[in-house]
Parts: structure tokens; sequence; C-alpha cells
């Protein structure tokens, strides 16, 4: 018997990981084919630029003339590298996987010029060159590896993730302003607005969750109004109070917290003022959840 049960669960096991690499294997596909229309459709005919490890790539083909295809390789090769040793063997082999895939298709493919505004093509080529990082990202592998350098510096000083692509981009369309033109550089800057902005869209989606922490002496009345009137799960942690003179006075004091959706929140927060205006509550973004009462993205 309880070798059917461990056989049945390594089968489940064994499905639930082929199914999630199909999953990244069709988000890859796809990144890999976006990126690819906002690249030969948009920004390569046109000059444009984009931030990153792609902005560099793009930079380089305008100054030497070299093949963009090769450039991708070459340049995102050493993020590869250090992507073994910062995440994992099996990211840095998708990424080469992606990295390749969307160098050949960027050498093979021709698509005809869409449109000579240039407006249009810093936006829609921000856009489908977002969405190629972001479903990448999205299947476990990145096409722009300058992420992975930003987690390696982070950890080797005070820079943050954020700070150190901000620094990063800053100085590639500053070099853009000098060699090519300050107008190239500044319709690049709105080709990487448009690009970041997809890749958040398409990582985090437009519904954003958040986190409600509330500290109250009328807890079970909230709990009981959240869960009821609501709808929402909660979970209560147990905790000890120290501030003042009521510090102990309540030494098992109970902390609600659930999660949902940003268009919430106001609902959320009027039933607790309801039932004690001078409950202690905090409020945070969540980037995603799983599980529990709150609605499973499609996508994730």
């Amino acid at each position: 018997m309880r070798k059917k049960i461990k056989a049945k669960g390594t089968q489940l096991v064994a499905q639930i990981v082929l199914q999630r690499n199909i999953k990244d294997f069709v988000f890859i596909v796809i990144g890999v084919i976006c990126a690819s229309i906002g690249l030969k459709g948009f920004l390569l005919p046109n000059n444009f630029l984009d931030g990153g490890a792609m902005g560099v790539s793009l930079l380089l083909q305008i100054q030497t003339g070299l093949d963009l295809s090769l450039l991708i390789v070459l340049v995102n090769l050493p993020f590869i590298l250090i992507g073994i040793k910062q995440v994992s063997l099996s990211f840095a082999i998708k990424s080469a996987v992606a990295i390749i895939a969307l160098a050949s298709l960027v050498h093979l493919i021709e698509l005809p010029t869409i449109t000579d505004d240039k407006l249009l093509i810093a936006v829609f080529g921000g856009f489908f060159l977002g969405a190629g990082i972001g479903l990448s990202i999205r299947g476990g592998s990145v096409i722009d590896g300058t992420e992975v350098l930003a987690i390696t510096v982070s950890r080797k000083s005070s820079m943050t993730v954020g700070d150190f692509i901000a620094v990063f981009n800053i100085a590639l369309f500053g070099i853009a302003a000098l060699m090519i033109s300050v107008e190239t550089a500044m319709y690049s800057m709105l080709t990487y607005l448009s690009a970041s902005k997809t890749i958040d869209f398409i990582l985090n989606g437009i519904e954003e969750y958040i986190g409600i922490m509330t500290v109250s002496d009328h807890g079970e009345q909230i709990k009981e109004t959240i869960t009821t009137k609501l709808g929402r799960g909660i979970t209560v942690f147990r905790s000890d109070g120290g501030f003042g003179k009521k510090g102990n006075a309540h030494p098992d004091r109970k902390i609600l917290f659930c999660v949902v959706t940003r268009l919430e929140v106001t609902k959320v927060l009027l039933e607790i003022e309801k039932i004690d205006p001078s409950a202690f509550v905090i409020q945070y973004p969540i980037r995603d959840t799983k599980g529990g009462m709150i609605k499973k993205r499609p996508l994730h």
C-alpha cells in the first residue's frame, strides 16, 4: 500500500514538473518571437536603442556594423556564465538556448518597415521587446542578462539591483547621446521606459495584491467581519505588545493578516475602522500569490 502511495506521489511530482517545463518552453518561444519583432520590425531599422545588454548590442551594431545576432550572443555570454554561479545551471542553460534562438531569428527573418513615426517606433518597439524579455523571465530564463550582473553587484556592494540597472542605463544613454545623437538617446529612453513597463505588466499583472496586517483589541470581531462579510481568508498570529504603560496589558494580542486585491483595500479598511478606529493597520504590496482563497492568475 505504501509503495503504491509513494509511486503515485512520484508520478504526480513528475507530472507537475513536466507541465511546468512545457509552460516555460511556451513562454520562452513566444518571448523570443516578440523580442525579434521588436528588434527587426522597429528598433534595428531606425537605429534605436533599448537599455541593458540589448541596448549595448544595438549600440555596438550601429557603431561597428557587425551582425546584431552575433553581438547579442557575445554581449550576453558573460551574463550567462555569471548566472551559472549566481542562479543555477538550469537557468543558464535555458537562457543560453533563448538567447541563441533570438539571435537566430534576428539573423534569419526579414520584416517590412511597419512605421516611420519615431514615437510609434519607440513605444511599440519597446513594447514588443519588453514583452519578449518579460515572457522569457516567466519561462525561467533571460534574453537580456543585465539583471544577472545587477544581482552580483548588489551582493558585493551597497547598491540595490534597481540602483545598478538605473546607473547602467544612464551611462548607456549618455554614451549614445555622445556617439550618435541626443535625439536618438532621448527616443531610446522612451523605448526603455515602454519596455520596462511592459515587463512589469507581464511579471506582475494589472491586478496588484496588497497585504493588510492589523493589530487591534477587537481582533475577533474584525476577523469575523472579513471572513463572513467580505469573504476573504485571514491568518491570525499571536503576539506580545510592548509600548508604554499598556505594553504588557495584552500579552496574547492577535495580529490579523489577509491578502486582497488593490480594489478591495478600501472596503477592508472601512470595515476595520467601523469596528476599531484606533486599530494599527499596515499595508504593503505583494508581487504574487498562490493557493488559498486568492484567484490564481491564468499565466502564472
